[in-house]
């Protein structure tokens, strides 16, 4: 169980910091009221997952310890729903409610489109 930890932990935290320096690049490229740092990362985060979950079922090299770093650990620590969640009820609260409704409806489409695209391209 420690040993899983570790990974789960390790790779939490390369999530979090590859999150962290993605998002500092975009908000100073990009002053816009979308925010688009966190959809970025949501969206590359989907792509990952169906990268990493379509290799491990094509390949069968991805054990339980690789598979907790890589899905767990990098991309739980990498994506942000909750940031998502609470920069929507923000936008909610301040009356945006058509920015609202399009970034609620991007994140989940392209999400979705996210892991089959990536799932996709592991098969390669």
């Amino acid at each position: 169980m420690i040993k899983y930890l570790l990974f789960v932990g390790s790779g939490g935290a390369l999530g979090s910091i590859l999150r962290y320096l993605i998002a500092i690049y975009i908000n100073k490229k990009y002053s816009g009221e979308f925010p688009l740092a966190t959809f970025f990362i949501n969206i590359t985060g989907c792509i990952l997952i169906g990268l990493f979950t379509g290799w491990a079922e094509r390949y069968h090299f991805i054990n339980a310890e690789i598979r907790v770093f890589l899905i767990t650990g990098i991309c739980g620590g990498y994506t942000t729903f909750s940031t998502f969640s609470s920069e929507n009820y923000q936008l909610f609260q301040n009356n945006n409610f058509i920015t609202l409704s399009l970034y609620i409806s991007f994140s989940l489409f392209l999400g979705i489109i996210g892991v089959w695209l990536g799932n996709f391209l592991s098969k390669i």
